[in-house]
């Protein structure tokens, strides 16, 4: 069948302030401290910041990572459109609106003015032909009430304004309590809006899609099925892929490369011709480092949640080509440093095809953005990746170390997605990558993902993939 080809890709960020509290580490802080909260809410950003916010100009394509200014970004962003040819940054009422259109068991019920101020916002969408509106319009309703009771979440926009009441589904199952039916609506709601850019804004056929792979971070189930899946279908169903099944792909931040790479052996053995990869949101990962936002006098920086999706299909002769015999893993007897991680998943599988570290043209790792991590003291992690890189290409002779510096800032790039884990591994450069690799001057492109499998406590070893992209000879 040939080599399979990554095709299109797509991304989109909802900017979601008023969810924001409902983050695992908000949730929990917030409520011990009215002064806090208060501060909180008053550092919230507004939908032009949020959209004018450089790198989320660089998540939705609006510009390559490395032509980010120096910092400070806050602040910095001129005024920007929300839409690219790709992707999007949704405003919350239509988010919670976009909640309600794929919510099929009454879970969502809208304030009567939000369900109003989505219902047209959505109607005048790009994408509005592929929405269940009527949906939108039956959730309107008395939110008040439906916060009021037993089990329900209130949900805000504006500061602090109920806008809506979301319903558990049982009274005594923790698996479909509230908050984690919202993670899990909302991980769906970003995943299949990426998934819709992906097909409309490339002209895809929804009936081609044979399979969608889900590598999200959410756990859908029930009590004797936590976790038990599957948000592929799912999203697969609420895109109105009617001949696509699907599954999910687990692996912690890591999952995007392995579900890349199954997709790509799906094509390739000839099982499916074309296979959707879709990465929803991560609600929990909200305001996760508020209290270094805040401390540091910024805005409340993780206030989106993004969602992404590539179209992984034959080669075509002018896609990028995924190299299947350039994969790399990171192995059971492999330790679980830094450097080995690096060495695994940077260096062996370049070794393995002859190739040298100055080959490859762009290094995509962990890019989260440091001016989220840094003021709570989690360091610049893209930069400490690239550093990683470096050295290993200077051991190995591809470099001197005086080169070091060169090396990181020609094949690496700034940090610039938010703390969603798996897609600020690598999967958030996948549009980039796809661009440089046809119209662009790239030759190839090192997908790398990490992830932290100790913080399930079944185990203590990290895990981690890698796979190049090279430019397609047939281009």
């Amino acid at each position: 069948m040939g080599n399979p080809v990554v095709s299109h890709a797509a991304q989109v960020l909802a900017h979601v302030p008023g969810l924001a509290r409902h983050g695992s580490k908000p949730s929990r802080e917030l409520p011990r401290n009215a002064e806090v909260l208060a501060q909180f809410l008053g550092s919230l950003r507004s939908f032009d910041e949020a959209v004018a916010y450089l790198p989320h100009q660089a998540y939705i394509g609006a510009l390559h990572p490395r032509d980010l200014p120096a910092r400070p970004w806050v602040g910095a962003g001129p005024a920007a459109g929300r839409f690219t040819s790709g992707g999007e940054i949704m405003p919350e009422e239509e988010f919670l609106g976009l909640l309600a259109c794929l919510d099929q068991f009454g879970l969502v019920t809208l304030d009567y003015e939000v369900a109003e101020l989505a219902a047209a916002g959505l109607a005048r969408h790009p994408l509005a032909k592929r929405l269940n509106l009527d949906r939108l319009a039956a959730a309107s309703g008395d939110a008040e009430a439906v916060a009021a009771e037993h089990g329900s979440l209130p949900l805000h926009v504006a500061r602090d304004r109920l806008a809506a009441g979301f319903r558990h589904a049982h009274d005594s199952d923790d698996a479909l309590a509230a908050g984690v039916l919202l993670e899990n609506l909302a991980c769906k709601a970003t995943g299949t809006l990426a998934l819709l850019h992906l097909i409309d804004d490339h002209g895809i056929d929804p009936d081609s899609i044979d399979y969608v792979i889900s590598c999200s971070e959410e756990a859908v189930g029930d009590r004797y099925q936590r976790g038990g899946g599957n948000m592929g279908k799912t999203i697969a169903e609420a895109a109105g892929l009617g001949q696509a099944s699907g599954a999910d792909v687990k692996n912690f931040c890591a999952a995007p490369v392995p579900a890349l790479v199954i997709a790509g052996a799906l094509v390739a053995s000839g099982v499916f011709r074309n296979v959707a990869v879709v990465g929803g949101g991560s609600l929990p990962k909200l305001g996760m480092k508020f209290q270094g936002h805040l401390k540091h006098g910024l805005p409340v920086l993780e206030d989106v949640v993004g969602g992404s999706a590539a179209l992984v299909t034959t080669d075509d002769g002018a896609s990028p080509v995924m190299r299947l015999d350039g994969v790399g893993r990171h192995r059971v007897q492999a330790g679980s440093s830094n450097p080995l991680i690096m060495e695994a998943l940077g260096v062996q599988p370049l070794e393995e095809l002859g190739l040298s570290m100055l080959d490859v043209d762009d290094y995509a790792t962990e890019l989260h953005n440091p001016e989220i991590t840094e003021p709570q003291g989690s360091g610049n992690v893209p930069e400490r990746n690239y550093k990683t890189l470096a050295a290993l290409a200077a051991r190995r002779g591809d470099i001197g170390r005086e080169a070091i510096p060169q090396f990181m800032a020609e094949r690496g790039m700034p940090g610039f997605a938010p703390t969603q884990g798996h897609l600020a591994s690598a999967l958030c450069y996948l549009p980039h990558a796809v661009r440089r690799l046809t119209s662009g001057d790239a030759t190839r492109v090192h997908m790398i993902a990490k992830g932290s499998l100790f913080l399930g406590r079944m185990t203590q070893a990290s895990d981690g993939m890698s796979v190049l992209l090279e430019r397609n000879q047939g281009s």
